[in-house]
Order: C-alpha cells, then structure tokens, then sequence
C-alpha cells in the first residue's frame, strides 16, 4: 500500500481514467460529473437563495461570508457557515474513508458515495416538503446540513477520480485555464470544451435552481436528488463495463 492508503495499480487506473475522461465530454464519467455539476447550481440556489446567505457546495464562499458576518457587515449569518463548513468537513472525512477502502474498486466507490449523495439530498427534500424551512432556524439548520455533508461526501470522491476541470463545485481553476490555455492569448486551446461546459452546467444549474424556488424550496431540492438518482443507475454499470474491456 502506498502512503494514502492507494495501490500503485489502482491509482493508475484512475490516472487512466481521469485522462479518459478528460478527452471527451462524451465519457460515462465526463458526463456524469457534468450533470452533478449542474446539481452543485441547484443546491447552492437552495442554500444561497432560499434559506440564507450561505453555500453548501462552495466552501470558498462560506470562508469568505464568515468573515464578513463575525466583521458584522452586510447582515450575514455567522452560524449558517459554521454549520456548513463542519458538515462540509465531516462529510470529506467520511468521504475519504470510503475512496481509501475502495480505492481498487471505482464503480463500487463511485456507487456508494453517489448513493449517500442522493439519500442525503432526498432527506432534504422531504424536510422542504414537510415543514416551513426557515433561516437562523432547526429546520433551516438541518437542510444546511444535509446538503453539506452530501457536498463533502462528493468533494472527497471527486477529488480521487481527479478528472481535470471537472470538480463539480468550484469553478475558479476552470476559468483560469479556459482563460490561460485559450488561443486568444497564445495558448492551445486543448481543454476549452470541457472546460466550458462545466461553467454553462454550473451555470444552468443555478438558474434553474433560482426558478424553482419561485415556487418552493422542495421542487430544486427533488431535481437534485433525482439527477443524482440518475448518475447512480447510469455511471456504475458503465464505469463496470469499461473495466472489463481489454485495453
């Protein structure tokens, strides 16, 4: 086993796949970040719009919003963040037991955390459904939560699958290569599809996250469960087939 708990021929076969991945947004696993990208913009909506001033997918935000709320500026929240950032955490805790336990076995890994992803966002959901979902409330509190640690969880996985540019909640790397590569300043080019795609999903995602909730808190909520539903039927029996492939 090496330092991180990986196998040298399990981290070559997410290396492998990662560059795969990274070839064409026609991948099974392309794809199947790019749709939970969009999900990142529904879930942030939620958050942002609908309960308070706080991000449950973006953490850099969060940082950035507790500074301003304990400045005491701008009416934000101190606690709303709080409470994110330590379900966030917890969430990429477990989230990175469960990538070093199956490290050798990605459809299996990628079948678990998709499916605590879709658990956690569904019982967000039905809290949206089942009572009025308040800021600076428990019932708020707990949405928060939810969906945080559904976004660390992810966060974790992602980050072993390390498909370039495709994080499926931050976007800053993204616009800097898209802007750095790009053959407006002298660079390749090479990338720029995935790269923009990424941005429209996160993008997309967020409007019609801030859409639904013109309606109610619960609609962008089942999307995203359902999104991810769909990533979990769709991506493990692909990501199978491909490691029996020869080649």
């Amino acid at each position: 086993m090496s330092a991180i708990g990986v196998t040298p021929s399990a981290a070559a076969g997410q290396s492998s796949r990662a560059q795969r991945a990274a070839r064409t947004i026609r991948h099974p696993l392309a794809r199947t970040l790019l749709v939970l990208t969009f999900t990142t913009g529904l879930v942030d909506a939620v958050s942002y719009l609908g309960i308070g001033h706080v991000f449950t997918a973006n953490m850099t935000g969060n940082i950035v919003f507790l500074g301003f709320g304990i400045a005491g500026s701008g009416g934000l929240p101190v606690v709303a963040p709080l409470i994110s950032l330590a379900a966030f955490l917890v969430g990429a805790g477990g989230g990175g037991v469960l990538a070093s336990r199956l490290a050798q076995r990605h459809a299996q890994h990628m079948a678990r955390a998709l499916s605590i992803e879709v658990l956690l966002v569904a019982l967000a959901a039905i809290l949206a459904a089942a009572v009025k979902v308040r800021a600076n409330a428990v019932s708020g509190d707990a949405v928060i939560a939810l969906l945080a640690f559904a976004m660390g969880v992810r966060n974790a996985t992602i980050r072993r699958v390390a498909v370039p540019d495709l994080t499926t909640t931050v976007l800053t790397m993204t616009l800097t290569g898209l802007a750095a590569d790009s053959q407006l300043f002298g660079g390749s080019g090479k990338g720029s599809l995935r790269r923009t795609t990424a941005v429209v999903a996160m993008l997309l995602g967020a409007l019609a996250g801030a859409l639904l909730l013109k309606t109610s808190l619960f609609l962008p909520l089942a999307l995203a469960a359902t999104l991810a539903f769909i990533t979990v039927l769709a991506y493990p029996p692909a990501a199978r087939r491909e490691e029996r492939s020869p080649g």
